[in-house]
């Protein structure tokens, strides 16, 4: 483990300049910065699910309703962090897949940023999948610019006021929240569609490692003729197209894991920890990877390897994989 180095695609902070509620270390980039390097992590890409938003469940409406000048304002700030950590962060432009014309015009001018990784979006938009055809105009744009979508629970998912816990709706609604939200993309023909597509779930892809016989049973199944809803008439069976998601690590237990290198393969999974805010488990998901059962070179391309391919970010010399 002590000569491992990681690329961590799933971070946050809070831009200096911005109000915000949530964890000290959220507003601690230096303190966060030194912590994830005495474990080998050199990069981070942060990035803000919900924009100058709030992740409370409480009024999360009002995220939705941040204009394209509102939007475009965070994203400057974010970028301003990089500038004071460049040797150590990047960050997603966060962009609201329904917001419109002026909002998806800003995403392509800022991915050609160095500052910019790729894009981060909620998995659901004030309870609508992005399965949803109001989602089309974006996930055109995302396979043009051929960026990482960070796919990220929102701070209200689907059912979330089921529960009276916001632990509950933190570590379960939100998982959820992917594992139905990214089947709804597969299940749109979204990658279908567009083959260039580079899909990032969060929550260690929730429970997306075993979706994918369950969606083909459901594809297979007949549609009711009056259906109120029409299912989307797919050209192959839409494990296929879950097979292409990319998944984190923020779900830091080795048995999902597991699951999700059996099911995407080490090729397909990035080290993510959700740290900022969740810096108690950085130790926790840095053992897991170095101590999997894997190849070394496996393991080599969760801790960084895929992400610097993605991202566009150096692997460290003396871990650079031959093919």
């Amino acid at each position: 483990m002590d000569t491992m180095t990681f690329i961590d695609v799933h971070g946050h902070l809070s831009p200096p300049g911005e109000r915000g509620g949530g964890p000290p270390a959220l507003r601690d980039p230096a303190a966060a910065i030194e912590r994830k390097r005495a474990l080998g992590i050199r990069y981070t890409v942060i990035g803000s699910p919900v924009g100058a938003g709030s992740m409370l469940p409480t009024g999360a409406a009002d995220n939705y309703r941040q204009s394209a000048d509102q939007v475009k304002a965070h994203n400057e700030l974010m970028a301003r962090l990089v500038d004071s950590y460049p040797e150590a962060l990047r960050t997603y432009a966060y962009v609201d897949p329904f917001g419109g014309d002026a909002m998806l015009a800003q995403a392509r001018d800022l991915v050609a940023d160095w500052r910019f990784a790729g894009l981060v979006v909620n998995t659901s938009i004030d309870g609508e999948y992005l399965g949803s055809p109001r989602a089309a105009d974006f996930f055109a744009l995302a396979d043009e610019l051929r960026v990482p979508v960070l796919l990220h629970p929102p701070a209200a998912p689907v059912g979330s006021g089921s529960f009276t816990d916001l632990a509950m709706v933190e570590h379960l609604a939100r998982f959820n929240d992917v594992t139905a939200g990214v089947a709804s993309i597969v299940c749109a023909g979204w990658l279908e569609r567009y083959p260039d597509l580079v899909l990032v779930a969060a929550a260690g892809g929730g429970g997306l490692a075993l979706l994918g016989e369950k969606l083909d049973v459901m594809a297979a199944s007949p549609r009711p003729p009056h259906a109120e809803i029409k299912r989307p008439a797919l050209r192959r069976p839409p494990s296929e197209s879950l097979a292409r998601i990319y998944v984190d690590t923020s779900n830091p237990t080795p048995a999902a894991l597991a699951a999700n290198v059996t099911a995407f393969g080490a090729g397909h999974v990035l080290f993510g920890t959700d740290a900022p805010p969740l810096m108690d488990v950085l130790d926790r998901t840095v053992r897991m990877v170095a101590g999997a059962g894997l190849p070394p070179a496996d393991r080599e391309l969760i801790a960084e390897g895929n992400a610097a391919a993605l991202y566009g970010l150096p692997v460290a010399p003396a871990h650079q994989l031959t093919s």
